[in-house]
């Protein structure tokens, strides 16, 4: 993933076409939501996430779903319980399933 500042006046990535351009004051403002003026921190996770739903879609793709049905379908409660594992993911696991 490669956000990047051009001339600190728009941000890109090489992996979506979607842009994040100033405003002046600090301000930013998303291809993606516009009407919105963010911070330099929200405006660059913002194109992070844009380009995360780039490589879903990739990824769905090759099972043939598309983006939204693949984040749909695994955000859903998992039909065999919580996974046996250690670590990082347990939390995670959790952490969803407490927040919904």
């Amino acid at each position: 993933m490669a956000v990047q500042v051009v001339g600190r006046s728009l941000m890109t990535s090489d992996l979506t076409p979607h842009q994040a351009k100033s405003v002046g004051a600090g301000g930013w403002v998303v291809s993606f939501l516009p009407g919105r003026t963010l911070t330099t921190e929200q405006a660059t996770a913002a194109l992070q996430a844009a380009e995360a739903v780039a490589a879903v879609n990739v990824l769905a793709g090759r099972v043939g779903l598309t983006a939204m049905e693949t984040v749909g379908l695994a955000t859903q409660e998992a039909p065999w319980g919580e996974p046996d594992c250690d670590g990082g993911l347990r939390r995670f696991w959790r952490r969803g399933r407490a927040d919904r």
